[in-house]
């Protein structure tokens, strides 16, 4: 045989062996390459962008980081539509499972004439029980809707703090809807009447944790006006209102338009209210304004449905004559017109003299009153005194009257109702008259000079003239007198900074070196007591830490009890101690230590924009009748908000009923 031929067949073998390995090569990547695109395209169709996919042989392998188990299952099944499933090989990772937070724990408490409902979730460790007894000592027989859930996750911090305070609000309310969490309370009411409201909101303030956002909404009905009062004038000082009231805003923007067409100027203080004598009370008002625009001056009062227009006594009987009958056919069936043409008065104001018999009371800035001029007999004399003093005090009064018994029949209405006019006052006199009562003064009232209007008018009698010129100054309003919160602060720390309040080394004694801040700090308190403001304590940086934050609070506790001593409202101070945090100085020098050794007096009520001064309370409520009635209550809106405070979640002792 032929060498050839052996190595041939070999050769042959060894080339089929090559020609097949290449083919077997092709194959295979032909198919992963298929295999991969196919599963990749079908991923991407079912949304699966988180999948990465290699092809090994016959094998596919599925890789990355499922969103759930649900998606790791849903991304297998798509790839095994398009090969075998036996070829698919799972590397899908899950993320852990997170822990399961706890919810939100909240109630919503509901009190009204029919009882109280409670719905929302509280932990399952809470003192439901209690809770129960306590909202059922409230209601006493009223019926109690408890739909409370539970669930078993540990309390949240300050819920039993938070807690105690809603239930004491519930308690304060009558009507009232109470929401609350751990970190806030809203709390939305109806009160009877503006001084309730301001009450509510103050004691609410009072008792509200520091640890918790608060809320506060509290609606007081509009004011029932009887009798339902205006009254408009124009004299040598111009036009104004000594009386104004509406049902709606409409109808006041309708009257004080007629008002400014009569020369009225500036804004008019007309207060929205109840007892409305007809819907038609704005066209009337506006009617009765024009017409003592027509006579150049004078004046129109509405008390109820009577009207009452004072003409000046300059004014011709042929003008005079024109614009009552002019009125009388304008003004609405309802209304009747009583028209006066004076003659001229003249105010003497001396109460003696021979000439038209008068009584004047004065009273002083200091709050002394005289009484002078006639009285019709010894009974009206001993009720006049008698009435003065219960009005302006026994020691305030001083007499000298004397009697006159050809006085009119009516005289002593006039009297009484002038001493009552007078009390509105801050100083002035009154003057009465068969004819006329005028009272002229000063207030720091806005609505003394509507008040005195209206009391005129109810007790002498629609038809009767009477003068009213009060004229109110802001500086002696009890209101605008008192200091800001922020003055109050800064006051009090300018105090300290003339002179530090010490204490013996290592000790909460105050020393007696220190005693005429205290009083200087009581002082101030005293026009601060709506105030809610911390006693912050602070040492330096020697001692451990423990004993300066035991120390810190100690002292601060001690100034607390010395302003308590000096009979100071106590209620709206809080004690802190922060130890030797926040230091003012460096502690590694003398100086820098004893800066560091201080008392600080700081606001704790949250600055707020609301434009109403106050929830009363914190916020005042809006000027009467801005509103409408129905107007929508935000469940988180602003009146009153006191922020947490960090460095506090001490528990708050609950508020005793």
């Amino acid at each position: 045989m032929r060498l050839s031929q052996v190595f041939l067949v070999p050769a042959s073998f060894f080339i089929a062996a090559l020609v097949s390995l290449f083919v077997a090569n092709f194959a295979v990547s032909t198919i992963e390459r298929t295999s991969q695109e196919s599963v990749e395209s079908e991923l991407f169709l079912q949304s699966h962008e988180w999948a990465s996919v290699e092809a090994d042989g016959l094998q596919v392998v599925l890789s990355g980081t499922a969103p759930s188990e649900a998606a790791r299952f849903r991304a297998l099944a798509a790839a095994s539509k398009v090969v075998d499933s036996t070829r698919v090989i799972d590397n899908v990772t899950i993320p852990e499972a997170e822990a399961i937070k706890p919810p939100r724990f909240s109630i919503e408490i509901l009190r009204n004439d029919a009882g109280i409902s409670m719905i929302g979730l509280i932990p399952a460790a809470s003192d439901r029980e209690g809770l129960n007894d306590d909202v059922n000592a409230i209601t006493g027989v009223l019926h109690v809707t408890d739909l409370l859930e539970v669930a078993d996750y540990p309390v949240p911090a300050n819920w039993d703090e938070v807690l105690a305070f809603a239930i004491y609000a519930l308690e304060t309310l009558p009507r009232s809807k109470i929401s609350m969490d751990a970190g806030k309370v809203a709390i939305t009411a109806l009160a009877d009447s503006e001084a309730q409201k301001a009450k509510w909101a103050r004691d609410l303030k009072r008792q509200a944790p520091r640890s918790a956002l608060l809320a506060i909404d509290i609606s007081a009905p509009r004011p029932v006006i009887t009798p339902f009062t205006l009254r408009f004038l124009i004299d040598e000082e111009g036009a104004r209102f000594d009386a104004c009231s509406a049902h709606t805003t409409v109808g006041r923007a309708k009257i004080v338009s007629a008002a400014t067409e009569a020369g009225l100027t500036g804004s008019a203080n007309c207060t929205i209210g109840l007892g409305v004598p007809s819907p038609d009370w704005p066209d009337a008002v506006a009617t009765g304004i024009l017409a003592v625009k027509e006579l150049g001056g004078g004046s129109i009062t509405f008390s109820d449905a009577d009207v009452t227009l004072i003409a000046p006594d300059t004014t011709p009987q042929t003008d005079f004559d024109r614009v009552v009958g002019e009125l009388e056919n304008d003004l609405p069936d309802l209304y009747s017109l009583h028209s006066v043409l004076p003659a001229p008065v003249k105010i003497d104001g001396s109460g003696d003299g021979v000439g038209t018999p008068e009584f004047v009371a004065t009273r002083s800035p200091e709050g002394l009153v005289q009484l002078r001029g006639r009285l019709t007999d010894e009974t009206l004399r001993s009720a006049t005194d008698s009435f003065a003093r219960a009005k302006f005090g026994s020691g305030n009064v001083y007499p000298a009257t004397r009697l006159d018994q050809d006085l009119p029949t009516d005289w002593p209405t006039r009297v009484l109702a002038a001493l009552e006019a007078l009390s509105y006052l801050a100083s002035g006199s009154v003057v009465v008259q068969p004819e006329v009562v005028d009272i002229r003064g000063v207030t720091g009232d806005k609505d003394a000079s509507a008040t005195v209007s209206r009391i005129l008018s109810e007790k002498l009698g629609a038809s009767k003239n009477f003068q009213v010129n009060v004229e109110y100054q802001e500086e002696l309003d009890p209101r605008h007198a008192l200091p800001s919160p922020e003055q109050c602060a800064a006051n009090i720390n300018a105090a300290m900074a003339e002179a530090k309040i010490t204490f013996a080394p290592g000790s909460a004694n105050i020393e007696a070196t220190a005693a005429d801040t205290i009083d200087k700090i009581a002082e101030i308190m005293k026009d601060c007591a709506d105030v809610r403001m911390e006693i912050a304590g602070y040492t330096d940086s020697q001692g451990r830490e423990e004993m300066n934050l035991s120390l810190s609070q100690n002292r601060a506790q001690a100034v607390l009890n010395a302003l308590l001593s000096r009979r100071i409202l106590t209620t709206n101070l809080t004690a802190q101690g922060y130890g030797e945090e926040n230091p003012i100085a460096d502690n590694g020098t003398e100086d820098g230590r004893e800066a560091n050794r201080r008392i600080e007096f700081r606001l704790l009520d949250a600055p707020t924009t609301d434009a109403t001064e106050g929830a009363d309370d914190g916020a005042e409520p809006q000027a009467e009748g801005d509103e409408e009635a129905d107007a929508a209550d935000p469940p988180f809106s602003g009146v009153d908000v006191f922020a947490p405070k960090p460095d506090d979640a001490r528990p708050k002792p609950r508020p005793e009923r």
